[in-house]
């Protein structure tokens, strides 16, 4: 009888390691929660498993002549190190895809100058994170539709140090936070030209291998001066005209709060005689105020621990508050006192919780995160006891804002839905349309006009009207990740990523132009 097939390769037991592989993947794809986030790790998560019994049905279970199986595996592993050693790591998109690129190549940033511009006082303000409101919203401007006859014009382009920061702009300074070495930077730029004018440097270095290098919050301008927070907690109010510091320390210090994973990301918010920051303390020091001329205590409230949100303040239900979104959800702070006027749970398991909250009208709001969580329509009422309480109207799967805002226009809701432009009805919470893979990049609503800058830099002009997408033009601003906030003052539109800036001058609408604000 021919025993030789005892000693044959077990090709079966590496066709069954893919063919579980494949199993896999379509489950995945079948059966996951829609969030790509979860898909790319998974993905990520079956190639490996199966590369590892691959490799361990070499080595044990293949039957094939040792010398062949060592040749096998040293060969792999060769392949291996010789790859990594020429790879370079450089953090992940939006969607956890690790980005790795040849160890030789290097970013093409150069100074460039475009359009001549008179040099005369630029007139208007993007003094903080999400314009003037921070509402996501510009007005007073009407851009012109049709980019393909009226290109924007690039005015300079520059390189510019690692942060994920946005630049807050007041007359011809520009301010904005970058990395330098071992210490981070406040810096204020010349708004027409890139130059730098001023920087204050102190040390501190924020460095996570997924998140990146910098800070992230962007600083606010108010009158004369500038307040920025670092992504280790290190808050300054420095003069606008010069750079020169009035009064700063560590937040993080002073109220015992612990540095979230991804680094200090709440940008101040000015109120009155107010500074406003996410903290995270515990013991009524999650949202803390100082007077913004001196830097002395104000107040303080909650005890929830910060997460990537900015406060904001808006009046509810009659009642003047600030929201803030939290590690374990929304709270709701009495602007007056810091008192908790109400909360609001949001459980993602510790995932980022970033996108402001949008008010809908005087006592609504729609809520909205990434990762597979979605968006919910909150309802406000007032209690007897002077407090409030938020009671959910809809849930809608429809719109996943990881870090990007959206935006309210004549009763939709227009954002990236996990990476993708989407529509949802306000009042239903029922999508009208989704179009285009853009990644997660920002938005910016001008009249009746919409500019989203998408994750690798290019920028588009959108019609959002809830019968279907309308893109009116496109072009690409900067290169590379561009997860930063843009900022449009007139018809002039800044964008900075981590590698670079660039300020582009967009064409006007004329008088009789169609679409109008």
């Amino acid at each position: 009888m021919n025993r030789s097939g005892k000693n044959s390769p077990r090709w079966w037991l590496l066709a069954i390691i893919w063919m579980l592989g494949l199993a896999g993947f379509l489950i995945l794809y079948l059966t996951a929660d829609s969030h790509r986030q979860g898909l790319v790790m998974g993905s990520i998560g079956i190639l490996t498993g199966c590369g590892i019994l691959s490799v361990l049905w070499l080595l044990a279970l293949s039957r094939l002549p040792w010398r062949v199986r060592l040749s096998v595996f040293g060969g792999i592993a060769l392949a291996g190190v010789l790859l990594v050693s020429q790879l370079r790591f450089e953090g992940v998109t939006g969607d956890l895809r690790p980005i790795v690129k040849w160890r030789w190549s290097k970013p093409d940033v150069t100074v460039a100058t475009g359009a001549n511009i008179a040099q005369k006082p630029v007139t208007g303000n993007f003094p903080q994170f999400l314009g003037p409101n921070r509402n996501t919203t510009v007005s007073g401007v009407r851009l012109e539709p049709d980019w393909e006859t009226h290109p924007p014009e690039l005015v300079w382009r520059r390189p510019i140090g690692q942060a994920w920061s946005g630049f807050a702009v007041s007359g011809n300074r520009a301010v904005t936070q970058e990395q330098d070495g071992a210490d981070e930077l406040v810096v204020c730029h010349d708004f027409l030209t890139g130059k730098r004018i001023w920087e204050h440097r102190y040390p501190a270095r924020y460095d996570n291998p997924l998140g990146g290098i910098g800070p992230r919050a962007t600083p606010t301008i108010e009158e004369d001066r500038v307040y920025a927070l670092g992504a280790k907690g290190d808050f300054f109010c420095l003069r606008l005209e010069t750079g020169e510091k009035l009064w700063g320390h560590n937040v993080l210090d002073r109220h015992g709060a612990s540095l979230p994973e991804w680094g200090m990301a709440g940008s101040p918010l000015i109120y009155q005689d107010l500074v406003i920051l996410s903290v995270g303390g515990s013991e009524g020091r999650s949202l803390v105020a100082y007077r913004k001329r001196d830097g002395k205590f104000a107040w303080g409230g909650g005890s929830d621990a910060a997460h990537w949100s900015s406060p904001v303040m808006y009046e509810i239900a009659g009642k003047k508050q600030v929201l803030i979104f939290n590690y374990s959800g929304m709270a709701a702070h009495d602007v007056s006192d810091g008192s908790i006027l109400w909360e609001y749970p949001w459980d993602t398991d510790g995932r980022p919780h970033v996108a402001i909250p949008v008010p809908v009208s005087g006592d609504r709001i729609v809520l909205s995160s990434g990762y597979g969580k979605g968006a919910e329509m909150l309802q406000v009422s007032n209690l007897a006891n002077g407090g409030q309480k938020a009671d959910r109207l809809w849930r809608s799967l429809h719109l996943k804002a990881k870090f990007n805002n959206y935006v309210l226009k004549d009763g939709y809701l227009y954002g990236l839905d996990d990476g993708r432009l989407t529509c949802i009805d306000v009042e239903t919470g029922r999508r009208t349309w989704k179009s285009g893979r853009y990644g997660h990049g920002q938005n910016l609503l001008v009249g009746n006009l919409l500019l989203l800058t998408a994750e690798y830099g290019e920028v588009l002009l959108i019609e959002p009207v809830p019968e279907k997408p309308m893109v009116l033009g496109r072009f690409q601003a900067i290169e590379g990740k561009s997860w930063n906030p843009p900022a449009l003052v007139g018809p002039y539109l800044l964008v900075r990523n981590h590698l670079e800036a660039a300020l582009y001058r967009l064409p006007l609408a004329s008088q009789g132009e169609a679409i109008k604000n």
